[in-house]
């Protein structure tokens, strides 16, 4: 949960705008609940007379009532009437309360007080017949009974005997209650499109923030990821960061939607509404705290159960991606063995693991859903039950319990969007340390903090000195005590046994790993203080296994020289004998490469990444086993092209046949991790037992012949 809602830092703005919305939201839908009970209270059950004192009534109700008031308070009463000057359908004397009694609050809920209960023993003594000189002989015995009533079924009297006493005048009570609600529910209405807009502004704004984080997460994995070196690709699997940059950060993204828009609104409603609650009847304040445990117990419950099974969930996912991709990427690998069976069982495997663990979470949820609303309708009927209770002992009225239920309702509501929320919550939780571990995680391979700087004239020299190379976590050196120079304008040569540690060598030149010991050397500045960009802008690199990117022939050409004109792709295609098929082609250099260039051969693959070294014009030239997949006529017409293009470069090869590097300057052999001859070809032939039994086994005796000839 901490790394989500760091991953919100940048938005914290954003976030406080929506927590202000969502308050405005909230008040709107706690709101409502009120007016209803006023409607049905004030505006049904009292005829929309919301007032405690009657603004105007007939001057022998008025007398009727002073009967009861003390006599302390009787002068106070009757001085806040006057005689009306309107006219009333009444014959007699009307009158009415005070302009400057209506505007001051405080004089008005002083004359409430004063004015309540003499009103309800007037009411009870016009019922009874009684007249004034009977009203005084009761007062003494009928206060103190009335004293004992609940203060709601005081508060309906009054509203009754204003009412009764309006319509003896000839006040349109009817009237009086269509405006009141009519009034109140135009309050509502304007309430319920307020929160409506607030919702879909806050609707608006979390999808922004979502949409906002999401692109920035997967913009900050990939940063990270295109940083890596070798060894955090060792680390982390290929199918796992693409599952962390897609699966992972849908997940953080979903969810961070979902609290803005759910899960910050949940409490601001839930306290909203607790609070209501105790300002509404807090004699049933219970029935919130039993649904409240309910729901925790159901959650706690929940959680123990589900909790353990997200980590496991994410992982699988990771595996089933594996899987699939070994698949799709080995498809001609397992046609031409006939495991097409073994492969569809493996994937099954995975699919079915997966497809039981989401099962599982899926009815854990599927099951929570009708317990959280058993509880809603059980704690609703229970409601019912203790309010109908109370409305029959005269302590609560309709509107006030059918406020509770609404504000119950909420509460609960609340509390299950939470607890909705909180099934995602550890998914996404366990997605959010995923993606943390990929930002988080520790490179290798970095810049100096204060770099060197190549002169732009690079010469191309490359020092190796006293080299040696172990894998992260590996207990012995791949590669040790490495020495040798390669000149600018010569070719430097290496090959050697399978494994024996080729490739790992000129991969260090590029740094995909650094040395464990000694040095590497671009024109006397060691590569370590170099930043990685410079160093790799003197270097053309073509890897083993030719790589190409989907667009078309072109963009692949002038990758790393994305400036360079139609004459430079030309001539790299020329030198890298790629002309021939490209001319072949319908729309030649604009014909299409399909992703990883699974549209062309294997040999044109190794021409395409050759010609793409080629036009970025480097200093160093490193080409790992690239001639591999060329025939031996195009493999001579390539290196006597590239030798003339070459000239005042340094080339780096790494070759397993003799006839690719037997006319290079330096050639090296290395045997496991170690040199164990260096010289040009006769030379290797004459000192080095390991060189002579490699060309022993790839030239004709008689090729062998003349060239041992030639050196002795």
């Amino acid at each position: 949960m901490k790394k989500l809602f760091g991953f919100l830092k940048p938005y914290a703005l954003q976030v406080v705008v929506i927590i202000c919305v969502l308050m405005v939201q909230a008040y709107c839908d706690l709101s409502l609940p009120a007016y209803t009970s006023d409607i049905v209270n004030v505006g049904i059950q009292q005829s929309g007379i919301d007032e405690k004192v009657p603004e105007a009534l007939a001057g022998e109700d008025l007398n009727l009532i002073l009967a009861f008031v003390p006599e302390e308070d009787r002068a106070e009463v009757a001085d806040a009437y006057e005689e009306s000057s309107d006219s009333y359908d009444y014959e007699g004397t009307v009158m009415a309360l005070k302009e400057q009694v209506k505007e001051d609050d405080s004089q008005l809920e002083e004359l409430s007080d004063q004015m309540g209960l003499p009103m309800v023993m007037a009411m009870a003594a016009e019922e009874s017949g009684i007249n004034m000189n009977g009203a005084e002989g009761m007062t003494g015995e009928a206060s103190g009974q009335m004293e004992d009533l609940p203060d709601s079924m005081v508060e309906q009297a009054v509203a009754a005997y204003i009412q009764s006493a309006y319509e003896k005048i000839g006040i349109d009570v009817g009237d009086i209650s269509s405006r009141y609600i009519l009034s109140t529910g135009g309050k509502m209405l304007l309430l319920a499109g307020l929160g409506m807009a607030a919702s879909i502004l806050v609707g608006l704004m979390a999808s922004r923030v979502g949409a906002g984080l999401g692109r920035s997460l997967r913009e900050r994995v990939f940063r990270k990821v295109v940083g890596f070196s070798n060894g955090e690709f060792d680390k982390f699997s290929t199918a796992s960061l693409i599952t962390r940059s897609t699966n992972d950060i849908q997940q953080i993204q979903l969810l961070t939607v979902m609290i803005l828009r759910m899960v910050l609104y949940a409490p601001i409603m839930a306290i909203g509404g607790i609070w209501n609650v105790f300002h509404t009847n807090v004699d049933m304040s219970w029935i919130i705290a039993l649904a409240v445990v309910l729901i925790f117990l159901l959650v706690a419950v929940l959680f123990a159960v589900v909790m353990p099974k997200f980590r496991i969930l994410q992982n699988l996912v990771d595996r089933l991606n594996l899987v699939s991709r070994e698949i799709l990427t080995g498809l001609s690998v397992i046609r031409a063995f006939g495991t097409e069976k073994h492969e569809e069982e493996r994937f099954d495997d995975a699919n079915k693991d997966l497809t039981r663990a989401n099962l599982f979470v899926n009815r854990a949820m599927t099951f929570m859903m009708p317990t959280m609303m058993l509880i809603m309708n059980a704690i609703s009927v229970l409601i019912v039950w203790v309010g109908g209770h109370s409305i029959d002992e005269g302590t609560m009225q309709v509107g006030d319990m059918m406020a509770f239920i609404q504000y119950t309702m909420q509460i609960i509501m609340a509390f299950l969007m939470i607890c909705m929320i909180s099934v995602m919550l550890p998914r996404a939780a366990v997605s959010a340390e995923r993606v943390d571990g990929v930002l988080e995680s520790h490179t290798l391979i970095n810049d100096p903090e204060d770099p060197e700087k190549l002169p732009e004239e690079s010469k191309g020299q490359v020092v190796f000195d006293h080299v040696s190379f172990r894998y992260p976590g590996a207990e012995e050196d791949v590669l040790e005590d490495i020495s040798f120079t390669a000149e600018p304008g010569q070719t430097t040569a290496i090959i050697g046994s399978t494994g024996c540690g080729k490739s790992t060598l000129v991969n260090l030149i590029p740094r995909f790993y650094d040395v464990t010991e000694g040095s590497i050397r671009l024109d006397g500045h060691d590569i370590r203080s170099l930043t990685q960009h410079d160093l790799r802008e003197k270097l053309g690199y073509v890897p083993q296994k030719g790589v190409l990117f989907s667009g078309d022939i072109a963009s692949n050409i002038l990758f790393g020289n994305p400036d360079g004109t139609d004459e430079e792709m030309e001539e790299a295609a020329r030198i890298a004998q790629a002309t021939e098929f490209i001319e072949a082609k319908k729309r030649q250099y604009h014909s299409h490469i399909a992703q990883g260039g699974s549209n062309v051969s294997g040999g044109q693959k190794q021409r395409l990444s050759i010609a793409r070294a080629i036009a970025k014009h480097p200093a160093v030239y490193i080409f790992d086993d690239s001639f591999s997949a060329l025939d031996y006529k195009t493999d001579v017409a390539l290196r006597g092209a590239l030798k003339e293009k070459t000239e005042d470069s340094t080339v780096i090869i790494v070759a397993q046949r003799i006839s690719t590097i037997m006319h290079a300057e330096q050639i090296l052999v290395l045997d496991d991790g170690k040199i164990v001859g260096k010289g040009t070809h006769k030379e290797l032939l004459r000192d080095c037992p390991e060189y002579y039994q490699i060309a022993s086994s790839q030239l004709s005796e008689k090729e062998l012949e003349q060239d041992m000839k030639e050196v002795g």
